[in-house]
Order: structure tokens, then sequence, then C-alpha cells
């Protein structure tokens, strides 16, 4: 076993000692949401790392604080920038770490420069901030005891509804990310893999069009028809009810295999095998195209 403590504030770093990352959230949307301590953190630091430095720009010239200091960390160039900045924060420099918007290292790749730092020893600092998913969360109405976050969904069919159908039974929200354009597809694959849950569609947080639409899926999904999606989403989802999720796993069909369930629709109740796979599909609680691949 090996273990690391990190005491992120001595009083009195040691000579030669390395600097530290900073992870800073920025503003979602509403500049207002910067904190005191995020704008002093960005401008008594010897580097900073965003992922877009024109957005990060703006913000700089906003507060007054020198762009000069501004360096690129992305997805496409992470290989290459990641060490280099970690380079400098063991020679001694203090690094400040912004995604677009909101806490860096969620959803994005600050998530391995934060890694790299750890495995050299370096001290990660947060400098919390504005969130999409918790903001979208608190006001969701929707139990906030426990809940899931999910990111964005996989772009692939295959993909998203096995992530789904894993997180079937889970009983806390959940959380996730969207753009306009594939709002509607990844509400369509919630409801076939989970139901007609209650949901809310969060736009714009913080901004002036700021805007949260409450309902079911199947309600959600019949308002976009005339109100087309504009702006980045947060979706919160209801989680699975106790009951469901108890009689699902006290149904007849656990001890089954999926081809001897199929089989079960095929030979008692003479459906095509096609029927036979939707309705073992429907008592999973998964897609049919997944009941399809387990059957390959």
């Amino acid at each position: 076993m090996s273990i690391s403590i990190q005491r992120s504030f001595e009083d009195k770093p040691e000579n030669n000692s390395p600097g530290k990352l900073f992870l800073v959230a920025t503003p979602i949307g509403n500049l207002e949401d910067m904190t005191y301590r995020a704008v002093r953190t960005l401008q008594e630091a010897d580097i900073i790392a965003a992922e877009d430095t024109r957005q990060t720009r703006k913000l700089l010239s906003h507060f007054e604080i020198s762009p000069g200091k501004l360096l690129s960390y992305h997805e496409h160039n992470k290989a290459a920038s990641g060490p280099e900045l970690i380079r400098f924060i063991i020679e001694g420099k203090n690094l400040a770490l912004v995604s677009d918007a909101g806490l860096p290292a969620i959803s994005d790749p600050g998530s391995d420069l934060v890694k790299l730092a750890l495995e050299a020893g370096i001290s990660v600092i947060p400098v919390p901030g504005a969130n999409a998913a918790l903001s979208a969360l608190i006001v969701s109405g929707l139990p906030t005891e426990r809940f899931t976050f999910i990111g964005f969904l996989p772009r692939d069919n295959k993909d998203r509804d096995k992530l789904l159908s894993t997180l079937l039974d889970e009983q806390g929200t959940l959380l996730l990310y969207e753009s306009p354009h594939r709002l509607v597809k990844s509400l369509e694959a919630l409801l076939e893999a989970w139901g007609d849950r209650h949901v809310v569609l969060a736009r714009e947080l913080t901004k002036r069009y700021e805007e949260m639409v409450r309902g079911t899926l199947s309600e959600c999904l019949e308002w976009l028809q005339e109100h087309p999606p504009i702006g980045e989403y947060c979706i919160v989802v209801s989680g699975a009810h106790p009951e469901e999720v108890k009689e699902r796993r006290d149904a007849w069909w656990q001890v089954l295999s999926v081809e001897d369930h199929v089989a079960h629709y095929e030979e008692q109740e003479k459906l095509p095998r096609k029927e036979a796979m939707k309705k073992v599909a429907n008592d999973r609680g998964v897609s049919k195209r997944d009941i399809y691949n387990m059957l390959l």
C-alpha cells in the first residue's frame, strides 16, 4: 500500500519545491459568478492553461488580468502539452487550469493533467465555483441525496444503449450534458431505455435565456417539437423507483438466459421471434438492439 498526503497550504514551502496546480472554476454564462479567490488565483499564477485560449482571453480581459501567461491545453494537444506543463510546475511555477466554463477536469482533458500532476507529487488545489450539473440538480425538484453524473452520452448507439442499460436500476437522480442538435435523439434513447421518467431540461444556465422545462420524457419530447432546442442543456432524470427495481430482480425470468427467455415467448405464447425479443427487452428494461446483440 502506498499512501500520499497533500497539505495544500504549508506556511513555509521548502526551497526548490515544485509549484502547485490550481483548478479554477470559471463562470458558466454569468461573469458575476466569478469568485474573488478565482480572480486572485489567476492574477497570481505564473501560467494559465486554458482549453480555449480565445474564450479565456475574453475572461482575463474583463478582470484586467494579463493574457501573456496564457497557454493552450486541450483534448488534441494534451499528449504533448501535458508533460510540458508538469515540467513548468516542477520547476517551481504555479499553474492555474481553466476550462471553457465551470469546473475544470469534468468532461474535459483537465482530468488527465490532474493525474500527471499527482504522479509527479504535485499538489492539486481546487478553486471552486459555478457548475452546470449541480446548478441544474438543485433547482430540478428531484431528489438530491444521491445522484450520478454521466456527462455526455456516447455517440455510438451501441455504446450509448449499453451504458443506459447498466444504469436502469440506479435509484439516484441522473445528470447528463447534451448539445442542442443531439438532445431529441438522446431523450428518445432515455425513454426507450428507462421508460417515461420525470425529467428537467435546464438550458442556458445563469444566462439571460435560462430556462427549465419540467415534465416526463414523453411530454418534453412533445414540447420540443414546437420549441426546437437552443443552447447547451443539462438533463436531470429521476432515478428508478425502488419497487420497479425489486420487481425486476424478483422476476420469474431472472433465472433464464436471454436465449431461454426469448424461447419461452416463442414456445409458450407462440410469438414470432421479433415479437418475443421485444417482450424480453421490455421485461429486462433494455433496448431491442441489446437483446439482438446478446443473441449474436
